[in-house]
């Protein structure tokens, strides 16, 4: 079957019922996949030509004008955002006096979420689409490709085409049918569980009480209040925050059942406040703010509150983001991700390769160290 290509600068020029009829058939979509969250990020100016993220969605239409495969991707002038880190890439050919930028990224602008990146109807649509994909790549000149945690099923097929693999470490919680959070907490590590108690603790002894906030309960008061707190922490970390009130306010208003906030007091004045966005099945820790400093509020909001949410609606993963081995003192446990890159120039590509093989090594390593280390209770030995 043969394709029309077409490349959008807008999720518009798609149309909503037509990129989401796209996601839904794919084998796990999540809630930073839809029009609604991808759109958001554009319309806010997020993640647009101007903060150096330009959209460039690949779009392949069949005979009847149905859209069979997409990728997300963005004409990238600088690697912030991103989480899967090419700085020394990028410094490397800067040395050797190239031009780094722009490249290409096929991602979730600040998202470090596995989830699809090759979007298809099958599997001939699929490849069809990393063809375009070669093409487009070549044909604009950019230094480099890079897929950003694609599912462990499209890995091998990006290898197959060339791209060199790159993988990661995340840490996950996972719902063993628990009936509490007592209950989750009697699986764990008598040391790692009574931390967790008393981290808990000092929260309420600091007088500090927490509400739950579906999506849909939420006002305009409470998303500036949760902007506030979120733009208040990066500047407290000397950085500029990628998001503003017009993306959460547009998330809220389209995808309200994807959404929980949980927002921390104390002496009736809010403080601090942890949004998270979920799916039936997977919860995904997102952003938090505070305007006030308390001992283990941090915990509280963005872990102990979302497990609770997680075991009391039946959720059964939640991926806590990108990094942090001190969640596994929290009872998340270490999981594989992947990146896929193409280098245009022979030199770098087979440098990075080189690299890379190395990498992997110690990726392996890692990630057996870290499993050794599990924070649950060990069975008893005979």
């Amino acid at each position: 079957m043969n394709y029309r290509t077409h490349i959008v600068s807008s999720l518009a020029e798609v149309g909503e019922w037509q990129w989401n009829g796209l996601v839904g058939k794919q084998e796990k979509p999540n809630p930073f996949l839809s029009y609604a969250f991808l759109h958001a990020l554009h319309e806010s100016g997020s993640a647009s030509a101007d903060s150096g993220w330009q959209p460039q969605f690949l779009c392949l239409y069949d005979a009847q004008d149905q859209l069979a495969a997409a990728m997300p991707l963005y004409v990238k002038y600088h690697s912030y955002g991103e989480y899967v880190f090419d700085w020394a890439w990028a410094e490397a050919y800067q040395r050797h006096g190239l031009e780094y930028y722009p490249k290409l990224l096929s991602a979730i602008p600040f998202t470090p979420v596995t989830g699809p990146r090759l979007l298809a109807i099958s599997e001939h649509a699929r490849t069809e689409l990393i063809k375009v994909l070669q093409i487009q790549q070549k044909a604009s000149g950019v230094s480099s490709t890079h897929i950003l945690y694609p599912p462990e099923q499209h890995v091998q097929q990006l290898q197959d085409a060339g791209y060199l693999l790159r993988s990661g470490v995340q840490f996950h919680w996972l719902n063993q049918g628990y009936a509490s959070f007592d209950d989750f907490l009697a699986t764990l590590d008598r040391k790692k569980a009574k931390n967790i108690r008393a981290e808990r603790r000092k929260v309420r002894d600091a007088g500090v009480t927490l509400q739950r906030i579906r999506g849909r309960d939420l006002t305009e008061d409470d998303w500036r209040f949760f902007n506030c707190c979120y733009r208040h922490t990066y500047k407290d970390h000397f950085s500029t925050p990628y998001l503003n009130l017009d993306f959460f306010q547009r998330i809220g208003a389209t995808m309200p059942d994807n959404i929980l906030l949980v927002v921390a007091q104390r002496a009736g004045q809010r403080i601090a406040a942890s949004l998270v966005i979920h799916s039936e099945d997977t919860l995904y820790g997102r952003y938090w703010g505070e305007l006030e400093h308390v001992p283990c509020l941090h915990f509280e909001t963005a872990y102990y509150q979302p497990l609770e949410f997680c075991i009391e609606q039946g959720i059964s993963t939640f991926e806590g983001g990108a990094q942090g081995e001190h969640k596994m003192a929290r009872g998340f446990l270490p999981t594989r991700t992947w990146s896929a890159h193409w280098l245009a120039h022979p030199a770098f590509a087979d440098a990075v390769e080189t690299f890379l093989a190395r990498e992997a090594g110690g990726i392996d390593n890692y990630i057996d160290e870290l499993t050794d280390r599990s924070p649950f209770r060990q069975p008893a030995r005979a």
